[in-house]
C-alpha cells in the first residue's frame, strides 16, 4: 500500500481562506477516489497535514493529477508552503509516527 503525508501551513488570510477552499473538497475527492483506502486531516505544530493510504502509488498519481487535488496544486505556491512525503507500507502510521517521517524525510515545497 502507499501511503502519502503532507503537511501544509498557509499564506496570511488570504492564502489560509484559499487553501481551505480547495482543501475540503478535496479531501472529500480522496475519499471516495478509486484505489482510496484512508483519508484523513489533521492540524499538527502549525501543519495542516494529510494522511491517505491507497492501493498502490498509481492510484494516488490518478488522484492527485486530476480534478480538485490537481487545481489546488496548481495554486501551491500562493497559497501555501509545506512539505511531503510518500511511501510503502504494509500499515498505516499513527499521526505521530507520519509527522515523524514528514519532519524527518518529507521534501518541502
Amino acid at each position: 500500500m502507499h501511503i502519502s503525508i503532507t503537511g501544509l501551513k498557509p499564506k496570511g488570510i488570504l492564502g489560509f481562506i484559499k487553501f481551505w477552499r480547495l482543501a475540503i473538497p478535496s479531501l472529500t475527492e480522496a475519499k471516495s477516489a478509486k484505489g482510496n483506502l484512508f483519508s484523513a486531516v489533521k492540524k499538527i505544530n502549525g501543519y495542516n497535514c494529510t494522511l491517505s493510504a491507497w492501493e498502490s502509488r498509481d492510484a494516488m498519481l490518478v488522484f492527485m493529477k486530476n480534478g480538485i487535488h490537481l487545481k489546488a496544486m496548481k495554486s501551491f505556491h500562493s497559497i501555501a508552503t509545506g512539505r511531503t512525503y510518500g511511501y510503502e507500507a504494509e500499515t498505516i502510521p499513527s499521526w505521530e509516527e507520519a509527522f515523524k517521517l514528514l519532519v524527518t524525510k518529507g521534501k518541502d515545497y
